[in-house]
């Protein structure tokens, strides 16, 4: 997928998806919303408003009021791709999230999704 486009989807369009993977393999959507909330700051308020707004991927991400620095201790392929090599920054974030899921979907404690 063309990244432009990618970065155009909604993220009301995504969300779906995120909980829907996450609820198939037994785990809730507070836990999903503690990895939103860890990954870009959002309040559960503001989060529930960007669903809303049906904000795009790259404003979801470029409104984000405190990505945590942690982040970056997100390692491993998703997509067929390093999440740590990817360059473009929205990206990058974009890329972290899906790992983050997978990981929720797979069964890790949330300590360690979160890096804590």
């Amino acid at each position: 997928m063309d990244n432009a486009k990618l970065f155009r989807m909604p993220f009301a369009r995504v969300y779906p998806c995120y909980l829907a993977k996450a609820e198939r393999k037994g785990r809730s959507r507070e836990e999903l919303h503690a990895i939103l909330h860890w990954l870009t700051g959002y309040s559960e308020t503001v989060l529930r408003q960007q669903i809303a707004a049906e904000v795009d991927l790259e404003t979801f991400f470029a409104q984000a009021p405190q990505p945590h620095p942690n982040a970056a201790k997100i390692t491993g392929l998703i997509c067929g791709h390093r999440v740590e090599a990817i360059a473009d920054p929205t990206l990058r974030q974009i890329r972290y999230l899906d790992k983050l899921v997978d990981e929720l979907a797979k069964g890790k404690a949330l300590d360690k999704i979160l890096r804590k």
